[in-house]
């Protein structure tokens, strides 16, 4: 039998830890029916190829301009179209981001994450923004915007500002997704995904638990991430944080397991992702984050606010990390590969 031949005559489980962008639906489905606890054993050893399994990037989001988005998305408190009770407020001075980059980047953070309630930025806003890029670059921290759609054109403005970063999630399945939004559609997400992966930006892309979505839809979703033509950089798996005005409040919340299920697959489908414990933990016990770093998250946000709902205060992330033995990752190893002994060590464990 050629090489060719036993690859693809291998099962599904021999086949994890390659990074693949020909998933099939089916592939995933079967992800998804494992025992839990083959499940996590695969997730672990495939994270350990690719990341040591005791460190977490650490990122920290701030929301340079609040509310008044004109889109309707259903689980956001920041649309106008809905009474959420949050006060908007305009796009912030160049100096006061500069402050709150400082702050936490002394607390730890690597990456600085700034968001924009935009349907997409105007050019003003946009030059605005490419200074807050420019700044924060020069302190020697990663940067992340998310500004609603772009154009190819501002795609490459940011790029040339020096992003590192641009988050554009695609929340939930296609087949799901127009029960979710109406103001803009699938496509025009994908189309935003392409202009920065075609910029040269790396694409931070994930998507929401607890939007009403099946099993079904969140496989697809996995499989809309795992099959781009280049996995996320950065995947970030949400638990929806429900506020009250939202048509999506008293949704029924994800099953814990579920959830960390779903993170365990994100890390088989795309193993040298970032898989972001994002929005959501500050409703998680101590022992389903812990489940979901074994399950191969290894980003969260740290600080005790997200763009406009709360976040674990950081010394409850620090006494978390304690327990678990966890560190942050330096900024210089976030994309480098493991050491040639682990990586031996490790390739023995698939082989296995």
């Amino acid at each position: 039998m050629t090489r060719s031949e036993a690859v693809r005559n291998a099962t599904l489980v021999d086949r994890l830890g390659a990074v693949r962008t020909d998933w099939t639906l089916d592939e995933v489905r079967e992800l998804f029916a494992l025992p839990f606890s083959d499940l996590m054993y695969h997730a672990q050893r495939v994270h350990r190829l690719y990341f040591d399994p005791n460190q977490v990037q650490i990122s920290t989001l701030l929301s340079i301009k609040t509310g008044a988005c004109p889109e309707d998305c259903s689980y956001c408190s920041q649309s106008i179209r809905f009474e959420t009770g949050l006060k908007s407020e305009p796009l912030m001075d160049l100096s006061d981001v500069m402050e709150k980059a400082r702050a936490a980047k002394a607390n730890g953070a690597t990456r600085f994450c700034m968001g924009a309630a935009y349907r997409s930025p105007k050019p003003k806003q946009l030059a605005q923004i490419v200074d807050m890029i420019k700044g924060v670059r020069a302190m020697g921290m990663e940067t992340c915007v998310t500004l609603g759609m772009l154009t190819p054109d501002q795609a490459h403005q940011l790029k040339d500002a020096g992003l590192d970063y641009y988050n554009h999630n695609l929340d939930t399945s296609e087949s799901h997704y127009k029960k979710v939004i109406t103001t803009r559609t699938y496509q025009d997400r994908l189309d935003t995904l392409e202009a920065v992966r075609n910029a040269g930006i790396n694409v931070c892309c994930g998507g929401i638990l607890g939007l009403g979505e099946k099993e079904q839809d969140r496989a697809e979703l996995l499989h809309t991430l795992a099959t781009l033509p280049q996995h996320p950089d950065s995947v970030p798996i949400n638990q929806l944080m429900q506020v009250q005005g939202t048509p999506l409040y008293g949704a029924e919340k994800p099953d814990a397991l579920d959830f960390v299920r779903v993170i365990a697959i994100a890390r088989l489908l795309m193993p040298k992702a970032h898989v972001r414990l994002s929005a959501g933990r500050s409703g998680m016990s101590d022992e389903t984050q812990a489940l979901a770093f074994l399950a191969g998250a290894n980003s969260i946000f740290y600080g005790d606010k997200l763009l406009t709902t709360e976040n674990p205060e950081e010394d409850k992330d620090r006494q978390l990390f304690a327990k678990l033995g966890i560190t942050a990752e330096p900024l210089a190893q976030q994309h480098s590969a493991p050491t040639c002994s682990r990586r031996h060590e490790d390739e023995q464990l698939i082989a296995s």
